[in-house]
């Protein structure tokens, strides 16, 4: 699958990519939230982390959260979660589970995560323009999506300077 052509974000030309990404184990922790409470889930990343290297799992990559459910007027049902080596037992509220494998389109944004759903609907409008087809369903909850990440790239204790984070946003195409 060829990536298509590039497209102006906030004055910038970027060319997202089409990738192709094998399975994928991972752990997390889900929650319900709005854009306004998001930080709730958010907040529990480090939490996640802590309990994961204390159990002794071995992490495979950025920490994420995954949309799962979107209604942007209402509410998200959103993970948040590690990439680890292998798929392990849940404790708690954290559970297991594999992200898909398939093709999704790649763009990594260098900015303040306050941008995000910005440069979101232009990577979705992109898409559009482009005739690619998500793997998602619409519901009378929402949007649910197959897969929709954003991978949190930056480490805030490295880079405290949230203008400077690199998030990556994959979201899975239909097969």
């Amino acid at each position: 699958m060829s990536s298509p052509g590039p497209v102006r974000l906030g004055g910038m030309s970027i060319k997202p990519e089409i990738i192709e990404r094998g399975e994928q184990p991972y752990a997390a922790v889900r929650g319900t939230v709005t854009m306004q409470t998001f930080g709730e889930i958010a907040d529990r990343m480090p939490e996640l982390i802590g309990s994961l290297l204390a159990r002794g799992v071995g992490l495979a990559g950025a920490p994420f959260f995954r949309y799962t459910l979107i209604d942007m007027q209402a509410q998200l049902e959103v993970e948040a979660g590690i990439p680890t080596l292998e798929v392990i037992e849940g404790e708690g509220d954290v559970f297991a589970a594999v992200l898909p494998a398939g093709h999704y389109v790649s763009h990594t944004h260098v900015g303040h995560p306050d941008e995000l759903v910005g440069v979101t609907g232009q990577v979705l409008d992109w898409a559009a323009g482009e005739g690619l087809t998500w793997d998602k369903t619409d519901t009378d909850r929402g949007e649910r999506w197959g897969c929709r990440l954003e991978v949190l790239k930056s480490d805030p204790r490295v880079e405290p300077d949230m203008t400077k984070w690199e998030t990556e946003l994959v979201f899975r195409l239909a097969e």
